[in-house]
């Protein structure tokens, strides 16, 4: 028995999961003009976050309540990466785990995906559809 391949929004929602993760990551890392980096970051982050809304709409054609969903697997893979990141970074500076840490690994996705879910939900209803464009 074969496995099938992955479907795009599996490949697309991992993609800009880690495309999360690194954003946050090396955004963090320069010490002088901390609110301006931590401003890029969420630009771009918007950019990604409307890019994967455009693709799951136009090039997939999805629903709007199958693209929410899709658009927050991303982000809620990009939250988990940054608080796993962030446990590490505590454990590194020897602070050992702190419980925090473990909450966040669960909370920060929720956190993320529930918000992420109703913009992208709310921007597919309000896109026009393919085939009113043709």
């Amino acid at each position: 028995m074969s496995a099938s391949p992955p479907r795009p929004w599996i490949r697309a929602a991992i993609f800009l999961g880690v495309a999360y993760i690194v954003i946050g990551r090396v955004f963090a890392v320069p010490t002088d003009h901390v609110q301006a980096w931590r401003l890029a970051a969420w630009a771009i982050s918007g950019v990604v976050y409307a890019a994967h809304i455009w693709y799951e709409h136009f090039t997939l054609r999805n629903s709007p309540r199958v693209a929410g969903a899709h658009v927050a697997m991303a982000v809620a893979i990009g939250g988990f990466g940054l608080a796993v990141a962030g446990l590490i970074h505590s454990l590194s500076s020897g602070s050992g785990i702190r419980p925090a840490w473990l909450i966040a690994i669960v909370i920060w996705p929720v956190m993320l995906a529930i918000p992420a879910f109703l913009g992208a939900y709310v921007a597919g209803s309000v896109l026009p559809s393919q085939s009113a464009e043709r």
